[in-house]
Formats: structure tokens, sequence, C-alpha cells
């Protein structure tokens, strides 16, 4: 396994970490408090689950694309 794709593994595990953090942010009391009364997420939950789903994405992108894809030319 090449650096590109360890890299990709490691942002994906960060990326899916992040993005559990935000949905269990997002069912917290203090959150749905907040929500009731200006209608959207706050923006540290907002920032974990964009972040999350960003860094998931990238990662899983580089372990199927890094380096590549397998197929070299000559």
């Amino acid at each position: 396994m090449g650096f590109v794709r360890l890299l990709g593994v490691m942002l994906a595990v960060a990326g899916g970490v992040m993005l559990w953090t935000g949905l269990r942010a997002r069912d917290s009391m203090a959150e749905r408090v907040t929500e009731a009364f200006t209608g959207r997420n706050t923006e540290s939950t907002t920032l974990y689950l964009a972040g999350g789903g960003a860094a998931l994405a990238g990662g899983v992108l580089l372990v199927l694309f890094g380096e590549g894809g397998g197929r070299r030319r000559r």
C-alpha cells in the first residue's frame, strides 16, 4: 500500500469520526434548543458535519484513485 493510499485511509477514518461526532452533537439537548429558536444547527456542529463528510469522501477517493489507480503508462 502506497503512501497516498495510507493517507487516504487515515483521512477517511478521521472524517468518519468527525461525521459521527457531528451527528451525535446534533441530537444533544442544547442543539435541539438552539435549532428550535434559530431554525438551524450551531456553527460547530455544522463544521463537524461538513468537514467530516468532506474528509470521508476525500479519503475514499484517495484510497480508490491514489497513485494513479494502479495503472501506470510508460
